[in-house]
C-alpha cells in the first residue's frame, strides 16, 4: 500500500500560459481565487463525505465555514479550494481518503526541529490548497481539484496502518493546505491518537477558530507559514489575508499545541529589516519567544520562476536580527552546511544539535534539558512522551 502512494502527486493539467508576476511587475491587487461556478460532478464517489463545518443558506445554497473565505455555493458549485462542492444544499468534501502522495518523511524535513527529533513521520496529502501563492511548491496537487491528480484508497484506518508498518511515530497532513481535507485529516488524527501516535498539522494557517480548536484536541505539533507581516503582501503573494494566519498562531499558543513558524523569504516581496522587526515585536507580544521560527530560503518555482534564490547573506542577516530580538531558536532552510541547521542553548549558547541534512551528528539535549547548564529547552522531546 505504501509504495503504491510514493510519488502520486501528478496532475493531469499544467500552468502552461498562466502569467509570471515578479516584484517589478503589476500585480494585482489580491491574487485570491474564487468559487468554481457549476463544476461540481453530477454524482458523488467513494471520496466523498459531508463536510463538518458549513450553514445552509437560502435556495438549496451553502456556505463554507472552515476558512476566511467563507465560500457561498450554490448548488452545483465548487470551493475556491477546489475540494468541496455543493450538491442538493450539503456541503460535501472530495478529498476523503483518496491520498495523492503518501511518504515516510523525517520529521525535520517538515520542518520540525524540535518536535520528537530523529523519528520518522508519515505524511499524507489530498489534492486542493485555500490560497494561491505565486510561489507554491507543490502547485501540481495544490492547484488541482481532487479528480485531476492520481490517488490510491488510503482511508484514515489505513493511514494509521501505514504509519505504524512503517515505524513511524507521528502522523503529518502536510504537502498541498491540509485544511482543505480537513475532515480526512481530523478522522485519521482520532484513529492516530488511539493507536499511540502523535499528529502534525503543516499549513499555512488559514483556518476558522471553531475548526482549529476541534483540530487542536487531537493535534500535538504544528508548523505553520508565515508568509508576511504585511496583510497587502498576502494579498499579493497568496491570496488571503494576514490576520487570520496570526489568530491561528495564538489560538496554538493557549491549546497548548507545540509549533514552529516557517518564513519563505521571496525577494522583492517583504524581504527587508523593517519586516523582519515588524514580525518578531508581533511573536514576542502575542506568543513569546520559545516558538523556533525558520527562514527559508527561496528558490524559483511556479509562477515566479524567474526571480533569483534569496541571498543566503540576506537569510544570515534575518536570523542575526531576530535573535538579537529576543526569538531564542532561529533556524535556516534551504542552505545546507550553515550553523543555521543548528539548535544552540539559548542560555549557555553551547550546541545542543547539529544537523547534517536531516542526521544528527550530535544531540545534547538530556529529558529535555540542556545537557550542560540545565536549562529547559522549549519542545517535544522523546523523554517527555507519556
Amino acid at each position: 500500500m505504501l509504495a503504491a502512494a510514493v510519488g502520486l502527486c501528478q496532475t493531469a493539467t499544467g500552468h502552461a500560459g498562466w502569467p509570471f508576476f515578479g516584484p517589478s511587475d503589476p500585480v494585482p491587487a489580491d491574487i485570491g481565487g474564487s468559487i468554481f461556478q457549476n463544476d461540481a460532478p453530477a454524482t458523488l464517489w467513494k471520496w466523498s463525505r459531508a463536510a463538518d463545518h458549513f450553514s445552509r443558506l437560502d435556495d438549496g445554497a451553502v456556505m463554507c465555514t472552515l476558512c476566511p473565505h467563507r465560500c457561498r455555493l450554490s448548488p452545483g458549485d465548487r470551493s475556491l479550494c477546489r475540494s468541496r462542492v455543493n450538491l442538493d444544499g450539503t456541503l460535501y468534501s472530495l478529498a476523503y481518503g483518496n491520498a495523492c502522495s503518501a511518504n515516510v518523511d523525517p520529521i525535520e524535513k517538515k520542518p520540525l526541529f524540535h518536535f520528537l527529533p530523529a523519528t520518522s513521520t508519515f505524511s499524507i496529502a489530498a489534492a486542493g490548497c485555500n490560497f494561491r501563492c505565486l510561489n507554491c511548491q507543490n502547485w501540481e496537487i495544490s492547484q488541482a481539484r481532487p479528480e485531476d491528480v492520481r490517488h490510491i484508497d488510503l482511508f484514515p484506518d489505513a493511514v494509521v496502518t501505514s504509519a505504524v508498518a512503517s515505524g513511524c511515530r507521528t502522523v503529518a497532513y502536510t504537502y498541498s493546505e491540509p485544511t482543505t481535507f480537513y475532515e480526512y485529516m481530523i478522522d485519521s488524527a482520532r484513529i492516530a491518537r488511539a493507536r499511540g501516535l502523535r499528529n502534525v498539522w503543516i499549513s499555512n494557517g488559514y483556518i476558522n477558530r471553531e475548526p482549529l480548536l476541534a483540530l487542536c484536541r487531537v493535534l500535538d505539533g504544528a508548523n505553520v507559514n508565515l508568509k508576511s507581516i504585511s496583510d497587502d503582501i498576502y494579498r499579493k503573494l497568496n491570496g488571503g489575508r494576514l490576520k487570520p494566519v496570526l489568530d491561528t498562531f495564538v489560538t496554538l499558543h493557549r491549546q497548548g499545541v507545540h509549533f514552529e513558524m516557517t518564513h519563505l523569504v521571496v525577494p522583492g516581496y517583504g524581504d527587508s529589516e523593517e519586516m523582519v522587526r515588524r514580525m518578531c515585536a508581533w511573536i514576542l507580544e502575542h506568543v513569546g519567544p520559545d516558538h523556533p521560527l525558520h527562514f527559508l530560503r527561496f528558490f524559483p518555482r511556479y509562477r515566479l520562476d524567474r526571480l533569483a534564490p534569496t541571498p543566503v547573506a540576506a537569510l544570515v542577516r534575518f536570523r542575526e536580527l531576530a535573535m538579537a530580538e529576543g526569538i531564542r531558536y532561529v533556524y535556516l532552510g534551504n542552505v545546507p552546511g550553515h550553523e543555521g541547521n543548528h539548535t544552540f542553548c539559548h542560555h549557555c549558547r553551547r550546541l545542543l544539535v547539529e544537523r547534517q541534512g536531516y542526521h544528527l551528528s550530535v544531540f545534547n539535549i538530556v529529558a529535555g534539558h540542556c545537557r550542560f547548564c540545565r536549562t529547559p529547552i522549549p519542545g517535544v522531546w522523546p523523554a517527555d512522551e507519556a
